[in-house]
């Protein structure tokens, strides 16, 4: 299946040669194109692509309240947030809007294919040598509204002892297949296992359990 790709930037330099990266890579389409937050949102409901490609900093609209727009419209479409900073405050606020990862935008080609694969196939983008960091950093020196840190600590009480291990490393950025290894476990119980948490918790996807760890104190800063 080819994966359907809106690529969502005021920079036009930046809309076309993402577009000429993509296209030149088997699988994946560039779909459509969009200058501003609002315009993202309105060519998710016309296009519906698998992957936006989201900008954070965006005239009308910006990028956090485009996915925050998106990601409970739609449901279905990716976000992957596109910064030029490796520890961009704006980033941290646009995973908890229900972002599924983020890239750097002087990523390779192989990287960004790489990067809009992974999303499309439900997985989050979690770099251990750079998100871990991000998400560390502003969840540790930025009072984000939403989750509080008791409510987050009596909502993973319902976890069974093997599901919290399991999200302490999704946290850390381990693959499905990797916490299988890790727990010498077959990866489908690792699969049924994150399942599981997401419904516990109520979370969206394994970012959104990544960034419930950090504010959780599951995981520790450092």
């Amino acid at each position: 299946m080819t994966i359907k790709v809106l690529i969502a930037d005021d920079q036009m330099m930046v809309r076309e040669g993402f577009s000429v990266l993509l296209n030149a890579m088997p699988g994946i389409e560039v779909v459509g194109e969009a200058v501003n937050g609002r315009e993202a949102v309105d060519r998710v409901r016309e296009l519906a692509p698998d992957v936006v490609l989201m900008d954070i900093r965006m005239p009308e609209l910006n990028g956090i309240e485009a996915t925050r727009e998106i990601v409970a419209a739609d449901g279905t479409a990716k976000v992957l947030v596109l910064t030029t900073f490796d520890l961009d405050e704006y980033v941290y606020q646009a995973l908890r809007a229900g972002a599924s990862g983020f890239l750097l935008k002087d990523a390779s080609a192989r990287q960004l294919a790489d990067g809009v694969r992974v999303v499309a196939a439900g997985e989050a983008l979690l770099a251990p040598s750079v998100t871990k960091r991000l998400i560390t950093e502003f969840a540790k020196l930025t009072d984000i509204p939403g989750l509080s840190r008791t409510s987050a600590q009596e909502a993973y009480g319902d976890l069974t002892e093997r599901e919290t291990e399991v999200l302490v490393l999704i946290a850390q950025g381990l693959s499905n297949a990797e916490i299988a290894e890790r727990l010498v476990v077959a990866e489908s119980t690792i699969k049924t296992h994150v399942s599981r948490i997401l419904v516990k918790l109520g979370l969206r996807d394994r970012t959104q359990a990544a960034v419930f760890a950090y504010e959780a104190r599951l995981v520790t800063p450092g």
